[in-house]
């Protein structure tokens, strides 16, 4: 597999590019190189440690842990800082996660953190609450049991919940500290706009984006359009 765009070499060499992406293998263990400058995304691929996956992960889930990839990477604060963030993705999407977080690196598009799920025991309502920018995690469709959420897939990202809730077919904010966000037309910072800088780039890797559907879920971003 090669990852053009994110430089990774999964299957060879240490390199970096204007993105600064940097991985290198040894034997079936991924060795992360030196970390590059913090004014650029400086992201980082491996493979995803135990640890990374915790709940997020068991028997059942339709990707094994093998297809997944940990991405650690510099996003803008909303203290106008550069901090250091980490999504777990399918190994497949990672170009277009690198396309897209770039583009919002180079615009300064904050996001409030970013943490693996498993950070929150694997639930989905406490990272959402805590404003959390995540990707993987094998569960269900929130508010449907009976089926499971692209976030299962790993193909799909939900960014600044809080500035950008879930609503549901009652109206109700999920999270709840969401519900002063849900007038768009009142923009704040790391709130997803129609002509901002993360739908063009979702746009162009070929992503849906969740706040055009009926109900709205204005954080959520997947390659499979669920």
């Amino acid at each position: 597999m090669s990852h053009r765009l994110a430089c990774v070499a999964l299957a060879g060499t240490l390199c970096a590019t204007a993105l600064s992406c940097t991985a290198a293998k040894s034997g079936s263990r991924f060795q992360v190189g030196p970390e590059p400058a913090a004014k650029s995304l400086s992201a980082q691929v491996t493979a995803v440690p135990r640890e990374k996956l915790g709940a997020t992960y068991h028997a059942g889930c339709p990707v094994p842990p093998e297809r997944l990839r940990l991405v650690r990477m510099n996003h803008w604060g909303f203290d106008g800082k550069v901090h250091r963030g980490e999504l777990v993705v399918h190994e497949d999407v990672v170009d277009p996660v690198l396309q897209v977080f770039g583009k919002a690196f180079a615009a300064r598009f904050p996001i409030r953190r970013m943490r693996v799920t498993a950070a929150y025991g694997g639930s989905d309502i406490a990272a959402m609450a805590d404003d959390n920018t995540s990707a993987f995690n094998c569960r269900q469709v929130t508010g449907d049991p009976d089926r499971l959420s692209r976030h299962a897939w790993g193909d799909a990202i939900d960014i600044n919940p809080v500035e950008n809730p879930y609503v549901d077919v009652q109206g109700t904010s999920r999270p709840p500290n969401g519900r002063t966000h849900l007038d768009r037309s009142r923009v704040t910072p790391g709130m997803i706009t129609p002509d901002g800088v993360l739908i063009r780039a979702f746009r162009e890797a070929g992503w849906y984006w969740g706040g055009r559907w009926s109900p709205p879920d204005y954080q959520h971003f997947s390659a499979g359009g669920g």
